[in-house]
């Protein structure tokens, strides 16, 4: 019996040894390797490139005060429409003391200038009218009399403008009533009531009361990648996607490539500027990211192939046509002429034809077969 339970154990031992070599043998034999067939085709290749940027007008004017003071009021707010002239802001003068006191002494001055004038003319005429004088030196005293009054009414008006920024004569051209110089939306209004504002000089710009813009004029504006601007010119087509609006898309026209690189992050990079088309009506906002799709360069109607078909050594390009079916399938490696490539079908000017088949990558076995 134990004779008998012993042969037992040794042939399921043996059966499980053989078993285990029969599996890693089969295991360990190399399987046919399989291939996707592919077939010519005519199409188009366009080869085109993404360039990030933002979407902005093409003039954005800051309007600045032409008087230092406080803002008193704020008549618009930020995404109003304002025409030239309409007033966005007031402003409260704040004199300047030595300007002050130089106009306050001026009108001063004019009004003694004036009575002393006056003393002269009533003299002058008196004697005048006894023909003790004569009449050129009348209306010489005559004359001094008047430009002694206009001198009070400047003198006074300065003192105003000093004082108030504005003066009973030119109240209609006020400086304290900032208006837009363009038609056009505003875009920010960076001042609040109470705030200081200074009027630019040739030390500092001026505080910006207002910035306006028409929207309904924009450009595209960003930056290409040295080794694609040699392909642009001036004139070419644009398709405009911006981030968020990916509903909508935008047709613009290349406008302006810059004579000089700009480094950003190690890489030499040209401005680019596009004028947007057909933007009226629409909700494009100043600052949008965008992206501006551009074809570099295209082959139409031409016979091509993917480009993972395509075996590169060196400068030359083979393909491997098919012969034969089935088991007496075989590759022929021939070399092609290639051209434009899109990154996924690749040109073929010369080499095979539209009936030939072509070897494409190796076909990867499924989790099926490797059970």
């Amino acid at each position: 019996m134990k004779k008998y339970s012993k042969l037992m154990v040794a042939a399921i031992v043996a059966i499980i040894f053989i078993g285990t070599f029969v599996f890693l043998y089969q295991k360990s034999q190399p399987k046919p390797i399989e291939y996707q067939e592919l077939s010519p085709k005519v199409t188009d290749v366009l080869k085109s490139t993404v360039i990030t940027g933002k979407i902005e007008p093409r003039n954005e004017v800051n309007v600045k005060p032409q008087i230092s003071g406080i803002v008193t009021e704020i008549c618009k707010q930020a995404g109003d429409y304002v025409q030239a002239g309409e007033v966005i802001a007031k402003v409260k003068v704040i004199p300047d003391m030595g300007q002050l006191s130089s106009a306050q002494a001026r009108v001063r001055l004019a009004g003694i200038n004036l009575k002393q004038a006056q003393v002269d003319y009533t003299r002058e005429e008196q004697l005048f009218k006894k023909q003790l004088v004569s009449a050129d030196e009348y209306d010489k005293v005559k004359q001094a009399l008047k430009q002694a009054k206009e001198e009070v009414v400047a003198a006074e008006d300065a003192l105003e403008v000093v004082r108030d920024g504005v003066s009973k004569s030119n109240a209609s051209a006020s400086s304290t009533l900032i208006r837009s110089t363009i038609s056009g939306i505003i875009l920010d209004i960076p001042v609040k009531v109470g705030n200081s504002v200074i009027l630019a000089n040739t030390f500092n710009d001026g505080t910006t009361i207002a910035s306006v813009a028409n929207m309904n004029d924009l450009i595209f504006r960003g930056n290409i990648d040295e080794t694609e601007v040699g392909n642009l010119v001036v004139g070419m087509p644009m398709k405009i996607t911006i981030g968020a609006l990916q509903d909508l898309k935008f047709d613009a026209d290349l406008e302006y490539i810059s004579p000089k690189a700009v480094e950003n992050n190690g890489a030499n990079q040209f401005e680019v500027k596009a004028a947007v088309r057909s933007v009226k009506g629409s909700k494009i906002r100043s600052g949008y990211s965008a992206n501006a799709e551009i074809v570099l360069a295209k082959a139409m109607h031409v016979l091509t192939v993917p480009e993972s078909a395509i075996e590169f050594s060196g400068d030359s390009t083979f393909v491997y046509v098919i012969k034969g079916s089935d088991d007496k399938k075989t590759y022929e490696r021939k070399q092609v002429i290639t051209g434009l490539s899109d990154g996924v079908n690749i040109e073929i000017k010369k080499g095979i034809g539209l009936k030939d088949k072509i070897r494409g990558p190796q076909i990867v076995a499924n989790s099926k077969e490797d059970k």
